[in-house]
C-alpha cells in the first residue's frame, strides 16, 4: 500500500526571519500547520507578538519571537547565542529580508550594494555558522532562502537586488553541496508577484518611473503571469513548508520558482 507523504514537522524547530509580515508571516504559519515550534524574527516586536499569536499551536507547540535587525550582522550573531542557549538546536531556517530599494544599478551608491550583501548575504552566513552544528547533530537540516525569480531572470528597476539575490544564490548552492552530507539541504524559493506590500512598492516605483496610473501598472505586470493572478503570501509558504519537510529530504541546491508561470527560462 502506498504511504502518504512525510511532512510531519513534530518535534523540529524553526526560525524564520522576516516573519513579521507577507512571506516571512506564511512561511512561519505553513510550518507550524506541519507541527514545527516556530521562533519568528524580525525587528518589530509588536509585529512578531501578532503573529506569533496567530500560529496554529497543538500538541505541546510553544512559539517564540526574536527581535533582530539583519543588517547588524554582530547583533545577529549574539542574538544565535542567546536562541540556540533557550532552544536548543534549530533544524528548519528560513532566510528571509525585505528587498533593497528600487533604481538602476548604473544609478546605486556602491554603498547601497554593500548594505544590501550585508542584510542579505552576510547574515545568512551568520545565522548558518551558528545554526548548522544543530543540524549536524540531529542528522536533520533544511536551509531555504526566500529570493526572487531575479536570479533567473533579472528585473528591470532592481539593480541592487538582482545583483544581491544572485550572489545568494550562488552561496546557497555551494552551501548545499557542503552540508548535504550531514543531512541538511539547502535550496532557493523564488517568488513571483506575491500579492505583499513589497509588491505595492515595487508597482509604485514603476508607475512613478513610468509616469502611469499604478492600475496600468498593475494590469501590464499581470499580463504576464500565465496563471492569471498574483501569489499568495501562503503559496509560498506551502513550497518552503514542504521543502522543510522529510518527504523533501533529497531535493538540495536547487532554485524553485513559484512564479505561476511567468518566468520564460527553465
Amino acid at each position: 500500500m502506498t504511504k502518504a507523504m512525510h511532512l510531519d514537522l513534530s518535534g523540529k524547530t524553526a526560525l524564520v526571519c522576516g516573519a513579521s509580515r507577507g512571506i516571512g508571516k506564511a512561511c512561519a504559519g505553513e510550518l507550524a500547520a506541519l507541527g514545527a515550534r516556530v521562533i519568528v524574527a524580525a525587528r518589530d516586536e509588536g509585529d512578531l507578538l501578532a503573529t506569533v499569536a496567530g500560529l496554529p499551536a497543538n500538541d505541546g507547540q510553544s512559539h517564540g519571537h526574536l527581535c533582530v535587525d539583519l543588517a547588524d550582522t554582530d547583533g545577529v550573531s549574539v542574538h544565535m547565542e542567546g536562541l540556540l542557549e533557550r532552544c536548543g538546536a534549530i533544524e528548519i531556517l528560513v532566510n528571509n529580508s525585505g528587498g533593497p530599494a528600487g533604481g538602476t544599478a548604473t544609478g546605486a551608491d556602491p554603498a547601497a550594494f554593500e548594505q544590501a550583501f550585508r542584510q542579505h548575504l552576510l547574515a545568512n552566513q551568520v545565522i548558518v555558522q551558528a545554526l548548522h552544528p544543530g543540524m549536524k547533530s540531529r542528522g536533520y537540516g533544511r536551509i531555504i532562502n526566500i529570493i526572487s525569480t531575479s536570479v533567473k531572470e533579472p528585473i528591470a528597476g532592481l539593480g541592487v537586488s538582482n545583483t544581491i539575490r544572485g550572489a545568494v544564490a550562488s552561496w546557497a548552492k555551494t552551501l548545499a553541496r557542503e552540508l548535504a552530507p550531514f543531512g541538511i539541504t539547502v535550496n532557493n524559493v523564488l517568488p513571483g508577484f506575491t500579492d505583499t506590500e513589497r509588491l505595492g512598492y515595487f508597482f509604485r516605483m514603476r508607475a512613478e518611473a513610468a509616469n502611469m496610473p499604478i492600475d496600468e501598472v498593475r494590469r501590464q505586470a499581470l499580463a504576464g503571469v500565465p496563471a492569471a493572478r498574483f501569489a499568495q503570501p501562503e503559496e509560498i509558504g506551502a513550497a518552503v513548508a514542504f521543502l522543510a519537510s522529510p518527504a523533501a529530504g533529497f531535493i538540495n541546491g536547487i532554485n524553485l520558482p513559484v512564479d505561476g508561470g511567468m518566468l520564460g527560462c527553465l
